[in-house]
């Protein structure tokens, strides 16, 4: 298509080699970091001002970087699979030196001291650290479009959100602008715009990666995840970030026959006429690759009152001292999350608590969960803009987040990997569940079903 029909996709550059490729190529000195490094940040020129995707661009800094791998990798000292890799962070987690805006005015000439802790180990792997990526505002929404900086477009079709919060990561990733992107996951901040973006995305179980330096949102629910362009990729990124965690070595074994459940009722419902076409096709060739599949019932349950509150105490400071610097719409929800006293907190953890270990007698019978990450493909930008603030919240959490929130309830591994197009061309999503601790089944099953379809190769779109 030609670029210069705005309403058409910019680019899914999938000759861009993926993580796994490039750490290769890296490791037997086959691709220079350096160069590696160059056509990331050539790319960014180039695509960025019609995406924007990243909001700050640390190129002097990525080039230092690079030049130190490549000098270490010559010398012998190959630190393991992200040394040399160019990746991008969403603009929530600290960088010493380096603004941490979260996408706001009143973060915007906020600069960390220190790095947070995943920047560190980042760091201490080799990793190239291209900028920082555009998100929702504090993270508060699911569209992408609120931001200080301007809505992030998704790449597949300028017209389209990429969804969020984590846009510019989702964004950044289905362009090849880097090689991998680093986000977070409250209620489905990186399993969303995966979807919406054609990435793969995955939110670890609680605790797997550390959130310390990562301005929060909503503390009892946060995650820290990769977004990539294959689940090895995303793989080999929490191998670096946790503390044990040997995923990408699982991947390759063969993955075992799970017994697979399908939550229809709730997770199904209302699906648009595409999705479905596409979930249906995936749970087939699922079947082919489980020992079972089975339909399952999950109980739903928002514990609004606990988001609300965490949300609210964070920033109930700059709500009364400077209002003026949030976007409206951004306002207008912590707003609304105010008055939640101290006991009805505490009572709702205490049901949470019940709840969880109530939903997991479900891996008595099955091992995963699958439904669509997202029931609608990525909704058209100058809608969501048009919305008056009042129906901000309610189209979010409806169209956007109905599937991808009770697992961040939960607190489930999930990963979300491509399965398919709509007929307009707009990527789909299918995420996989499991039991707390089994990000490593999530993934392996993620990883049978993306090579048994090897997506990647039909959806080539070049630039």
């Amino acid at each position: 298509m030609p670029e210069e029909a705005e309403e058409s996709v910019v680019v899914r550059c999938l000759s861009v080699l993926t993580l796994t490729e490039a750490a290769e190529q890296i490791r037997t000195r086959q691709l220079s970091p350096v160069e590696l490094t160059h056509d990331c940040l050539a790319r960014i020129e180039r695509l960025n001002p019609r995406l924007n995707a990243f909001i700050t661009v640390t190129a002097d800094l990525a080039l230092e970087q690079a030049r130190k791998a490549e000098s270490e990798i010559s010398a012998g000292r190959y630190r393991g699979p992200l040394h040399g890799i160019p990746i991008g962070l969403k603009d929530l987690f600290d960088t010493a030196g380096v603004g941490t805006t979260a996408a706001s005015n009143q973060y915007r000439d906020r600069i960390p001291t220190q790095d947070a802790e995943v920047v560190r180990r980042l760091k201490q792997a080799g990793t190239v650290v291209l900028g920082k990526l555009n998100l929702h505002e504090f993270a508060f929404g699911i569209s992408g479009v609120v931001s200080a900086f301007g809505p992030t477009r998704n790449p597949w079709n300028l017209e389209r959100i990429s969804g969020g919060s984590s846009s510019g990561s989702a964004a950044a990733v289905a362009a090849g602008l880097c090689v991998a992107a680093l986000g977070t996951d409250t209620a489905g901040s990186i399993r969303c715009p995966s979807a919406l973006c054609g990435v793969v995305g995955h939110r670890p179980s609680a605790g797997l990666i550390s959130l310390k330096g990562v301005v929060p949102l909503a503390p009892s629910f946060d995650t820290v995840g990769p977004l990539t362009a294959t689940v090895r990729d995303a793989a080999t990124v929490i191998d670096v970030l946790a503390d044990k965690s040997g995923l990408a070595a699982l991947l390759k074994e063969d993955v075992p026959k799970l017994k697979v459940g399908v939550p229809r009722k709730a997770f199904f419902d209302n699906l648009d006429p595409d999705v479905a076409s596409c979930i249906e096709g995936a749970l087939q060739l699922i079947g082919k690759l489980a020992a079972q599949v089975r339909e399952v019932e999950i109980a739903v349950d928002g514990f609004r009152t606990i988001f609300d509150a965490e949300i609210y105490e964070y920033h109930e400071a700059m709500v009364n001292n400077s209002p003026q610097l949030y976007d409206p719409r951004t306002l207008y929800r912590i707003q609304r999350c105010a008055g939640i006293t101290a006991s009805q907190y505490i009572r709702e953890r205490r049901r949470l608590a019940e709840f969880r270990p109530a939903a997991e007698q479900i891996f008595e019978h099955v091992d995963v969960v699958i439904s669509p990450t997202v029931p609608v493909p990525a909704p058209k930008l100058a809608e969501v803009e048009a919305l008056a603030v009042p129906d901000v919240r309610p189209f979010e959490v409806k169209h956007l987040l109905r599937n991808t929130a009770p697992f961040s309830v939960l607190f489930w591994p999930t990963t979300s990997v491509p399965c398919g197009f709509t007929r307009d061309g707009l990527p789909v999503g299918m995420q996989i569940s499991g039991r707390p601790g089994a990000d490593g089944i999530c993934l392996r099953l993620a990883h049978a079903y993306e090579r048994a379809t090897e997506w990647r190769k039909n959806a080539a779109i070049s630039d």
